[in-house]
């Protein structure tokens, strides 16, 4: 933390029957969630395609890949308990607790489901940032562009049939990723590896995310799209995704790149999120 920096209380709100999603994460004077401009998000059921509202969505078992998005975004999560909801599908339960109590936002999880289950899961959260703004992550942190940076980077840069590209960050194969300018029409995604906390800095505010988990990958993705998607109307959205596992789809993820439910049948996290402004 920045020396001069004052804590800022947080406060989060959330719609359970559209899938526990976040709609306002927000502390004095400043909405940290952007919304987005796609309509129908409450129209949406089981397996209907993705509709990007912002705020934040809760992926799981996969961020990319079938279904999109996961299972858990397009069904309604249940009470469970004073500020805890619960989701129940064939292969999995997850309960999520969060509170702000003193303004720090703190989710906890706690996924049930046979030993050996695999998933990904990601905090998939969309951030009203400034062109000002930058992520702040250990420099050189080993970073996965995903193919869609392959049209960004010189020709044959991309090896045949990759899954992803690993550089350092902040800027992998080259590509700047750590600054969010105004729009230049790009848009891609990539996974810092081992990354469990990350700070993002616009102007004098300051939000710290952290994820805690014992024995499982835990990775920050990040989605910068500076107008560059979808090609028939494309806006500006970030994302900064704090993340269980080190790929984007299930279907891509190694021996070492999702979470695995171990033998006692139960992975459980948490996930902080802090403010601060400096003078």
């Amino acid at each position: 933390m920045v020396t001069g920096a004052t804590p800022v209380p947080l406060r989060m709100a959330y719609d359970a029957a559209h899938g526990g999603r976040w709609t306002s994460l927000h502390g004095d004077g400043r909405e940290w969630l952007w919304r987005g401009p796609e309509p129908g998000r409450h129209e949406v059921r089981p397996d209907d395609a993705f509709v990007d509202a912002g705020g934040l969505e809760e992926c799981l078992p996969t961020v990319r890949g079938r279904p999109d998005h996961g299972e858990v975004w397009s069904r309604p999560w249940h009470s469970a308990g004073p500020d805890t909801l619960v989701i129940q599908r064939p292969t999995f339960t997850v309960s999520r607790r969060i509170t702000d109590e003193g303004g720090v936002v703190v989710a906890d999880y706690r996924l049930s489901a046979d030993p050996g289950h695999p998933f990904v899961w990601a905090a998939h959260a969309l951030l009203d940032l400034s062109p000002a703004a930058r992520l702040d992550a250990p420099a050189g942190t080993p970073t996965r562009l995903h193919p869609e940076a392959a049209a960004f980077l010189p020709s044959g840069t991309w090896p045949t049939n990759a899954p992803w590209l690993t550089g350092a960050w902040p800027a992998p194969a080259g590509l700047t990723l750590d600054t969010f300018g105004p729009d230049d029409g790009t848009a891609f995604g990539a996974v810092l590896l081992d990354c469990p906390r990350v700070q993002v800095i616009d102007g004098p505010d300051r939000l710290t995310l952290e994820l805690e988990c014992a024995d499982q990958p835990r990775s920050t993705a990040l989605w910068r799209n500076l107008g560059g998607w979808p090609a028939n109307g494309p806006y500006r959205s970030v994302g900064v995704e704090p993340m269980l596992g080190a790929a984007f789809d299930l279907a891509d993820a190694g021996p070492s790149d999702a979470a695995v439910v171990p033998a006692a049948g139960e992975v459980a996290w948490r996930l902080t999120i802090s403010a601060h402004r400096t003078p």
